[in-house]
């Protein structure tokens, strides 16, 4: 991998949990700077994943690091080892993907062929598999989930969702847009439920929630519970990456403070994803699968284009919605976000916000092309 360092993290944690740490309790910086090294190679593993990532506590969930500790068991010595046993379960993931995808695009009457818009797509063999960025593993699962509930199985698709969850927190944003699936009835207004099927919602709710923490239960603590939500939160009110309306709102923000406005908007932000997540699950007519998925690609599309960060492997999730539904712009954008990685162009790793302009009016227009093809088509007799 030559565009991410946060490999190195991944076998870090790995080890760790092999050596008898909880990986959610120690930063790497904590071992290194009292010149302790708890695991094989530690100085190479810190060197490679750079101060940055260190000096906080790692964020990925229970079935990450699963993968991680599979890594370490079968290369324990041996950082190359590692990687090639890592990429090796990212590409069982993607045929997984290929899989459940091909099967959900039958079951719904859409050209099977899609799906290789996005398991052939350059983007995504060098973001996941090149990268080892762990999306690949959340998105099988994902898949997994939506072809088990088209098929009726709630049960079973709510312990995939589970999963899904615990690879990467994202498909949480999704959760609220399963209300009209489950509660759909004969009522013209969307948000009025058909009663037998609110008690299959709390249903899949309680199993997505209970499945959830039992997966996190061995690593639980008082000081993990603080350390994660720190982590967590560092991506709201601390980083700042290829963003574009938080960039836009930041520059309002300099005219009349002139200083640290992440931390003033980034603390807004959740609330107006939320907000709007609830505004599509209420409002928006959810009840069909192909419905469902195209609400769930609105509702994360808007989290990215507020979100003050977006690294470029963040789209891959876009990207696998968007072929079940009749929107391009993340075929568009699979392509134009490599410009956001010229910011490590320069040794001071500081973006050009022109650039970063260019991709996102990209998108923009890509959207809006996509918005108006599908009005038109509505118009036509």
């Amino acid at each position: 991998p030559n565009l991410s360092q946060d490999f190195y993290r991944f076998i870090w944690d790995g080890r760790m949990i092999l050596e008898g740490f909880n990986p959610y309790l120690y930063t790497v910086e904590s071992f290194l700077m009292n010149s302790e090294l708890p695991v094989n190679q530690a100085q190479e593993l810190y060197d490679g994943m750079g101060t940055l990532n260190a000096s906080h506590y790692t964020n990925y969930p229970p079935i990450n690091q699963l993968c991680f500790v599979i890594a370490g068991l079968f290369a324990g010595n041996s950082i190359l080892g590692s990687v090639v046993v890592i990429r090796i379960l990212i590409i069982a993931a993607d045929i997984g993907t290929l899989y459940f995808g091909k099967k959900l695009l039958e079951r719904l009457n859409l050209p099977v062929h899609n799906i290789f818009w996005y398991i052939l797509n350059p983007f995504i063999i060098i973001e996941l598999t090149g990268n080892l960025h762990f999306e690949g593993v959340m998105i099988f699962f994902l898949v997994w989930s939506l072809y088990l509930l088209h098929k009726g199985k709630w049960q079973w698709a709510a312990v995939v969702f589970a999963l899904s969850v615990s690879v990467k927190l994202i498909p949480l944003i999704f959760l609220p847009l399963f209300y009209q699936w489950f509660t759909k009835g004969k009522s013209k207004l969307n948000w009025v439920p058909a009663f037998p099927g609110t008690t299959r919602l709390v249903g899949f709710y309680a199993i997505v929630g209970t499945a959830t923490l039992l997966l996190f239960l061995p690593f639980y603590s008082s000081k993990f519970v603080t350390n994660y939500a720190e982590t967590v939160g560092l991506w709201f009110q601390k980083f700042e990456f290829n963003a574009s309306l938080y960039y836009i709102a930041r520059e309002i923000g300099y005219t009349f403070r002139g200083y640290n406005e992440i931390a003033i908007i980034g603390r807004y932000i959740p609330w107006v994803v939320i907000g709007f997540v609830l505004l599509l699950a209420l409002f928006r007519k959810n009840k069909t699968l192909p419905q469902l998925i195209t609400a769930m690609l609105l509702a994360l599309s808007f989290y990215f284009f507020t979100a003050t960060t977006v690294h470029p492997w963040y789209i891959a999730t876009l990207l696998l919605l968007s072929v079940f539904t009749t929107y391009r712009f993340p075929l568009v954008w699979s392509f134009v976000v490599i410009l956001s990685y010229l910011a490590y162009a320069n040794d001071a790793n500081k973006e050009n916000l022109w650039i970063i302009g260019l991709e996102y009016v990209i998108v923009y227009a890509a959207l809006i092309w996509d918005l108006l093809t599908q009005k038109f088509a509505k118009l036509r007799p």
